[in-house]
């Protein structure tokens, strides 16, 4: 996980990117102050296989208002998820994503939802790039190191860049341009 300052710097705008998942769930924190992207934090947060499914909801609930508290966002955003065959492993998604979006809700926040297709496209300027450009891009984006891992947290990134990003053309249709 990479860290920086909790503290907000003045005119910084910090987005909370989610890629949704009952086992592991991942989160990336960007600010950006005019066009510099800053990589404040990222992770997994993995639930306990063997609790129940309440029990795990809880403490994704539990693990991430931590994690909204140590890091408070400006915005959220969370990407949207299609599933075609595997309706067991998408219910699970979804169960998870309704817990985000609860708790996205108590907080007075209206999150960003996004297609994958959408992330890639604010991330890499095209829709169907593979997994590792996107990662490559946030790494760049972020001026990283090396690559964001484990994929879901990289994930998260790329998402919360892009929660960014649709924020920015929000502001931008406000203002009439």
């Amino acid at each position: 996980m990479q860290k920086s300052t909790k503290e907000k710097i003045p005119g910084c705008i910090r987005a909370l990117g989610i890629d949704p998942g009952l086992g592991s769930l991942g989160y990336g924190v960007v600010s950006q102050v005019g066009d510099r992207l800053t990589c404040e934090t990222y992770g997994v947060i993995k639930t306990p296989k063997d609790l129940s499914l309440t029990k795990r909801l809880f403490f994704l609930y539990s693990e991430l208002k931590q994690k909204m508290t140590e890091y408070p966002p400006d915005i959220i955003a969370i990407e949207k998820l299609f599933f075609g065959r595997n309706i067991t492993t998408a219910e699970m998604v979804w169960q998870a994503r309704g817990v985000i979006l609860l708790l996205a809700a108590q907080l007075g926040f209206e999150p960003y939802e996004l297609k994958p297709s959408e992330v890639k496209m604010a991330v890499c300027g095209y829709g169907a790039a593979e997994k590792g450009q996107v990662q490559g891009m946030v790494a760049q984006l972020l001026a990283l190191e090396k690559k964001p891992s484990p994929d879901d947290a990289a994930d998260a990134l790329g998402i919360a860049i892009a929660g960014l990003s649709m924020a920015a053309l929000d502001n931008n249709i406000l203002k009439g341009y």
